[in-house]
């Protein structure tokens, strides 16, 4: 698997990380486990880690279908990240946030973790591996 999830406890935060390369089947796996793992930890805030991505081959169709989707967090007013450093990962995340903010309006496209936890006002944050059945 080319994505591995992680919760913080104390601060109730769900962050995904891509590793490797990244095509449509995989984001669109990906997806409906982040649903499935949102559900079980009702978490407050979701971070999707795309910064040890290799490569990505993901199709504006996809971006679209999954941003005209349910959010994976059903609060809409939960902060959501996309850490995308490399200008193509950057391009895709803004364009799902543009496709979706009606109802991800607080979905922040960053290029680097420090700026997710100055945003959330987050120190020592301390993720323990979920396990995916």
């Amino acid at each position: 698997m080319s994505y591995r999830f992680d919760f913080d406890s104390k601060h109730r935060i769900i962050r995904c990380r891509f590793e490797e390369a990244v095509n449509d089947q995989i984001l669109k796996e990906y997806y409906g486990v982040a649903a499935k793992c949102s559900t079980l930890n009702a978490p407050c805030a979701g971070i999707l880690d795309m910064s040890a991505v290799t490569s990505i081959a993901v199709s504006h169709q996809t971006i679209r279908e999954l941003a005209n989707l349910p959010p994976t967090i059903r609060d809409p007013a939960s902060p959501r990240f996309i850490i995308a450093p490399s200008p193509q990962i950057f391009g895709m995340a803004r364009m799902f946030e543009l496709q979706g903010q009606e109802t991800r309006p607080n979905l922040h496209v960053v290029r680097s973790e420090k700026e997710v936890w100055a945003i959330l006002g987050v120190q020592d944050p301390r993720f323990e591996p979920i396990q995916i059945e």
